[in-house]
């Protein structure tokens, strides 16, 4: 234990941890905290997908086009993209608490600001802010887990964060389209600010630091480098199919700026100056698992987007039909994520991310197969069966992953992780979209009606989506569990 303190000065384990870490048991305490992260985490991780459905709702209130609109979202995802990387410092240099504070200060800010928004622009400015608490929360919720989780039960407790990540995303668009079918769109703001307030207040008295902060220096330069490689990557690929020409200028600026931040952090890191250590790379499970989380983020986001298209063109279902079509998947992500968890504790990662990888495969090649006839009730066991291999997918894939690394990268590994996450998900994102749109346009060229031909780009966009989905099939059998050795399980690698 003190050679791993010495080893690892941005992290601390409580007094009472060592006994209960023997018995593979988490002390009271540190539960509460990590239940409190849980749920904040949840609220602002909601956030990024709920906008979705609501951007046809906003276009005639807000007096701005559908183009202005989508920046509602890629607004957000921009600011993540931005903000996260940054985060590595912030949690090496800042204790929890104060963290925890002001991510959940800012997203409440932000959620204030888009109920009570008179405008297009104020609301941009509100959703800007939300995303900069939102971008906060997940590295620091990853973090805490692994410096207060004994590594025989991560498993079960990273079940918890899967929840998190994968099902909020996955019930925004149902949660929007139940409140715009009932209510007007500030409310999707104004339900969500009570949450995010109570957490705060919750927060603020009962969040202790489990981290201890040390002086490391800010580079500036790196910062600045980095907003522009992510957000010149997320806003390309986000914008591909709409501004191919300025979504292309802006790709070849975030990879350029890129490849300008991955040489300076390799300098830095000499120095243990680098703004997103890289080291975390040396780790082969941690980049295993880093690729085939960014195949699966693009396959779940990828899937988010079309499938509404098809539900609301195809088949002529309304927002809250199409919120509910959805719904069961998301839901039963949630059900089977803790469950997975303990089962990863049991037999480790390899057979569950197999069986997790081939489900998720055969789920996109039987959507390449939808057509405007396909009844409702098979779309849903569809999207079930997607659910149920993406639920096998995150939870090893996030414990394995980050457990492969030194304790004074676990800061680091939640940042790239959270970085991957935005790309990975802009990525998927623009992928689906472009191939859609441009065989869609095809099609009704070709004189096909508006369902027959959006059905035939949705299948077109699967069957690319199914092909990218078999190379995790592949990466799975390569990603074992992290050698179990106590609380030094994570210095293995």
């Amino acid at each position: 234990m003190t050679e791993i303190s010495q080893a690892a000065p941005t992290q601390s384990s409580p007094p009472s941890s060592g006994s209960n870490a023997a018995e593979g048991r988490t002390p009271a305490g540190d539960r509460l905290v990590i239940g409190l992260l849980l749920v904040s985490a949840f609220v602002v991780i909601l956030n990024e997908t709920i906008m979705g459905v609501a951007i046809p709702f906003l276009l005639e209130p807000l007096s701005i086009t559908a183009d202005s609109a989508q920046w509602l979202t890629t607004a957000f995802m921009l600011t993540m993209a931005v903000v996260i990387p940054i985060t590595g410092f912030l949690l090496q240099r800042f204790n929890t608490r104060p963290v925890f504070l002001t991510a959940m200060t800012l997203f409440s800010i932000g959620t204030l600001i888009s109920a009570l928004a008179p405008g297009f622009t104020v609301l941009l400015a509100g959703r800007v802010i939300q995303a900069s608490g939102t971008a906060i929360m997940m590295p620091l919720l990853m973090t805490t887990v692994l410096t207060l989780v004994p590594p025989a039960t991560r498993g079960r407790t990273m079940g918890n964060i899967s929840i998190v990540i994968s099902v909020a995303p996955a019930i925004g668009p149902s949660i929007s389209g139940l409140i715009l079918s009932v209510l007007e769109w500030r409310w999707m703001f104004g339900l969500v600010l009570p949450i995010a307030i109570a957490a705060l207040v919750l927060g603020a008295v009962k969040v202790k630091n489990v981290t201890v902060p040390r002086k490391v220096p800010l580079d500036v330069l790196s910062v600045i480098v980095s907003a522009f490689a992510f957000s010149g990557i997320v806003y390309g690929l986000s914008t591909l199919a709409t501004a191919p020409v300025a979504a292309a200028a802006a790709l070849a600026v975030g990879v350029l700026s890129l490849v300008a931040f991955i040489l300076r952090q390799v300098a830095l890191q000499k120095l243990e100056k680098a703004l997103l250590d890289l080291r975390t790379f040396l780790s082969r499970t941690f980049t295993l698992s880093i690729v085939m989380m960014a195949i699966s983020m693009m396959a779940m986001f990828g899937s988010f987007i079309v499938l509404p298209f098809y539900l609301q063109t195809a088949l002529d279902l309304s927002v809250l039909q199409t919120g509910l079509v959805l719904l069961p998947g998301g839901l039963l992500m949630g059900i089977l994520a803790p469950i997975v968890g303990r089962i990863y504790d049991r037999i480790g990662p390899t057979a569950l991310l197999v069986a997790g990888s081939i489900i998720v495969s055969s789920a996109f090649w039987a959507f390449t197969q939808l057509s405007v006839e396909t009844p409702v009730w098979l779309v849903i066991i569809g999207h079930m069966t997607l659910s149920l291999g993406l639920a096998l997918l995150f939870t090893p894939l996030f414990t394995a992953g980050l457990g492969a690394l030194k304790p004074n990268l676990y800061s680091h590994g939640s940042a790239v992780l959270g970085t991957v996450q935005q790309l990975a998900g802009a990525a998927g994102t623009a992928v689906f979209v472009t191939v859609m749109a441009s065989r869609t346009l095809s099609l009704v060229q070709d004189g096909a009606s508006t369902p027959v031909a959006t059905t035939g780009g949705v299948t077109t966009a699967f069957v690319y989506g199914a092909v990218i989905s078999m190379f995790a099939i592949v990466v799975a059998f390569f990603i074992r569990k992290p050698a179990d050795n106590g609380l030094a399980a994570p210095m293995a690698h």
